[in-house]
């Protein structure tokens, strides 16, 4: 099969001019780390995957893998390797391989240099580290993941190329095989776990996504055990991590208890709906100052718009406009959601854009993210 220039299409699209990791990008056959996959079409709210055989339809598979996107191999912990022909699963992505063009800019970001002693977190298909491993060697690489089916298939098909990194079973989240210059995450987290702080050498830096946002933190170990950083202008999300085969059901299930419940409280909204999800910084700066919203959103053929959000502690909203209308909307339960997500639109019109983006970090030894920029602080913990 010929792969190569397939491969150096991808570097070229992906990895700018002058990195250090346009040649490994080129030179890595990502194929055999993603020979089976799941995919669907672009989000709805109970999502159906189809299983892909990467053998059995070659095209579609170059064209897959050697495209700049990320991959899904793993859904409600199902990984693709182990179902029949024709399967079609529902649930939430729990593993892949992530976009080329992204795993590049993490290590950017973390700052990855020849010599450097590396922590590879979240190894998925196997496709990062071998990026690392090809690049600085076997013994500056380790990779870990959660999940013992990931780490011992991508150590398989890392051996398969020629490449022998540490790859091990660990929770990320918990105590970590030895000491790093860089720790680069594929996972996203909150807070930051205390064992990176406690495993970065003096002067060591970490990149990574907090969890269910798309900021980037990157930071340095600072004298006292913690860290001092800054969340980055660039943007991404990941999945975040779990203990588990698959993800707690989170409050979702609430949706079919309030889906057209009467409002505690009824009040005309200052904002055309939206779909929050949809968008980059809205739910981003909603989780930072009011963490675990889950969203659903729709739009029927009258134009009407529909927006809700539950919360597990039991609040919830319901907007409803059509077109760019004030909506009607409903809430209940502790808190008020819809109120939460006005006076964060109300600050980026107010200010012109939001200030997460920039903001200097501390990092404390405990992993709790103290963020500020301006008169503008948060606490993430």
């Amino acid at each position: 099969m010929n792969w190569q220039p397939r491969a150096a299409w991808l570097a070229a699209a992906a990895v700018p001019r002058g990195s250090q990791w346009r040649v490994p990008v080129a030179t890595t056959p990502r194929h055999l780390f993603v020979p089976r996959w799941w995919d669907t079409p672009a989000g709805t709210y109970s999502r159906t995957w189809d299983l892909h055989d990467g053998p059995g339809d070659a095209e579609t598979w170059m064209d897959t893998v050697y495209d700049d996107q990320t991959v899904v191999t793993q859904v409600a912990g199902v990984h693709a390797d182990h179902a029949e022909a024709g399967t079609v699963i529902k649930g939430q992505p729990t593993s892949s391989s992530t976009l080329p063009g992204l795993v590049v800019r993490m290590f950017h970001h973390a700052e990855v240099y020849e010599g450097a002693d590396v922590l590879d977190v979240a190894t998925g298909s196997g496709y990062s580290a071998a990026l690392l491993a090809g690049h600085l060697g076997d013994d500056r690489v380790t990779s870990v993941d959660v999940d013992p089916y990931l780490v011992e298939a991508a150590a398989v098909r890392l051996d398969t190329v020629g490449l022998r990194p540490k790859v091990l079973a660990v929770d990320a989240t918990g105590p970590l095989p030895g000491e790093y210059d860089c720790i680069v995450s594929m996972v996203s987290v909150r807070p930051i776990p205390a064992s990176w702080l406690a495993a970065l050498r003096p002067g060591g830096r970490f990149a990574a996504v907090i969890a269910n946002t798309s900021l980037i933190i990157t930071a340095g170990k600072s004298d006292d055990g913690g860290a001092e950083g800054r969340i980055e202008w660039d943007r991404a999300m990941f999945m975040p991590t779990r203990s588990g085969g698959d993800y707690p059901p989170g409050a979702r299930g609430l949706f079919d208890t309030v889906w057209d419940a009467e409002g505690e409280e009824v009040t005309r909204g200052r904002y055309p709906v939206l779909d929050v999800a949809y968008n980059w910084d809205l739910p981003t700066m909603l989780e930072v100052v009011c963490p675990g919203i889950e969203h659903h959103y729709m739009e029927d053929d009258d134009g009407v718009r529909t927006a809700r959000m539950v919360h597990a502690d039991g609040s919830w909203a319901r907007a409803a406009a059509r077109s760019d209308e004030p909506p009607t909307v409903h809430q209940g339960g502790p808190r008020r959601l819809w109120d939460r997500l006005d006076e964060v639109r109300h600050y980026w019109l107010q200010h012109g854009e939001l200030p997460l983006r920039g903001a200097h970090a501390h990092i404390t030894p405990d992993g709790t993210i103290h963020l500020r920029r301006g008169r503008w602080a948060a606490t993430i913990g």
